[in-house]
């Protein structure tokens, strides 16, 4: 765990609020289409769906996510064609014990 990574990928808005949305993914996508492919959230939420919830461009976007990942808070997987994230809760445990016991 990198900590500085970390507060720089948390300094934009945009890249906090989808750290929000990927914490209870259920109250800002709809899962119906998970379902229907045969996934659920917890494999994570697709690119496509956290692009059209932002209304920012897909290559930036997909620039967020990249940066978020490499600081440790995401992890992917990619099922055919598609990407998805979620939350790296093991990293984000040990940045909150961070925060706790030095600042």
């Amino acid at each position: 765990m990198e900590p500085l990574l970390i507060f720089k990928a948390l300094s934009n808005e945009t890249r906090s609020q989808i750290m929000m949305w990927l914490k209870t993914p259920e109250e800002f996508f709809d899962e119906k289409p998970y379902l229907q492919q045969g996934l659920n959230f917890q494999i994570g939420i697709c690119v496509g769906d956290i692009q059209a919830k932002a209304g920012l461009a897909q290559s930036v976007i997909s620039s967020y996510l990249l940066t978020m990942q490499k600081a440790g808070l995401l992890e992917s997987e990619r099922i055919g064609k598609w990407t998805y994230y979620r939350r790296n809760e093991k990293t984000i445990q040990e940045f909150s014990e961070y925060i706790k016991e030095k600042l």
